[in-house]
């Protein structure tokens, strides 16, 4: 699917292209966004406006150090991560830009939610957008506000498992859950990290590129402000992370203990009964008690005693509570 972008009274009019007659029909385009595209779409783009985008396959073969560079057709490359964190799903997703000829082009290989964001808002609000550069720093600016709003909702889950784990009733059950919680949420914290971390590079290429105006540049700049607290506040959850990560497993330890505490004082319990039953299991000639008729109504008694007597004394010493 491909979505090409014009500039209109100040806003961003959106056009859904379908097939290759309606490319040439725009000559300045100032966004054109590929959605999943096909060969022949790919095709489409390169005809009308002489850019090869690359193939969504070929997005995530480049090592770090070549994602930012200027071809040699003049042309600014960036490859850039953006998180998609929904409920069944979080991971980062590469992006390709090229800015051409005051255009941007991008490829990927699913719709995002900054990308739909970026529309709402370019829609909305005239004067937002310019040029094709305020496009791209449009792009980083909301992805920078979407990981933010992704790092409250993992701070208010890891509060609420915290509230959990930090309970009077703690059971196993629970503690796997909050474990479960906590890993996830490192998962998310971790990509929200990587994601911000891209985007830093990102936009620090640019900024070296000399192709922002002054007051891109100082936009760019206030981003890498947002990304500079967005690092801090993942460095904090990293830390209430493993604080919690400890917690849980030492309750869980902790329950562990009492479930061998029982066994270690039940067995200590039946010790003074299973040595008078051995004793009196001996098979010895001349053993009085036994042959007496109450012999064995006393053995029981005593040994009922034997393990009533160490049990409510351990009771008594706090050793089973």
């Amino acid at each position: 699917m491909i979505n090409l972008f014009t500039l209109q009274n100040g806003r961003l009019a959106q056009e859904q292209v379908e097939d290759r007659s309606e490319l040439q029909n725009y000559h300045n385009p100032i966004w054109i966004d590929a959605i999943e595209p096909d060969e022949e779409e790919l095709g489409w783009i390169k005809d009308a406006f002489g850019v090869s985008l690359p193939e969504l396959e070929e997005l995530g073969d480049l090592e770090a150090s070549a994602r930012y560079f200027e071809g040699e057709d003049g042309y600014l490359h960036i490859r850039t991560d953006f998180l998609l964190d929904e409920d069944d799903v979080s991971r980062n997703v590469r992006v390709a830009f090229i800015l051409a000829n005051n255009t941007l082009f991008s490829i990927h290989d699913e719709d995002l939610p900054v990308f739909r964001l970026v529309r709402m808002r370019a829609r909305l609000r005239p004067g937002s957008v310019n040029d094709a550069k305020d496009v791209l720093l449009d792009l980083y600016s909301t992805d920078a506000e979407y990981s933010a709003d992704s790092l409250e909702e993992v701070y208010e889950n890891l509060e609420e498992a915290g509230k959990r784990v930090l309970s009077n009733t703690v059971t196993d059950q629970i503690a796997a859950e909050v474990l479960e919680t906590i890993a996830k949420e490192e998962d998310v914290n971790g990509r929200i990290r990587r994601n911000v971390m891209d985007t830093r590079r990102a936009l620090s290429y640019l900024m070296r590129s000399k192709l922002l105006s002054d007051t891109q540049q100082e936009e760019a700049r206030l981003i890498l402000r947002d990304i500079d607290s967005l690092e801090n506040h993942t460095a904090f959850l990293f830390d209430k992370i493993n604080f919690l990560m400890d917690a849980t497993v030492g309750f869980i330890n902790i329950n562990q203990n009492k479930i061998i505490k029982i066994f270690a004082v039940v067995s200590v319990g039946l010790m003074p009964p299973t040595l008078l039953a051995s004793i009196w299991g001996m098979n010895f000639e001349f053993m009085p008690e036994l042959k007496s008729m109450i012999g064995y109504p006393i053995a029981i008694v005593m040994m009922i005693i034997s393990t009533i007597f160490p049990l409510v004394y351990f009771k008594r010493k706090g050793w089973m509570d």
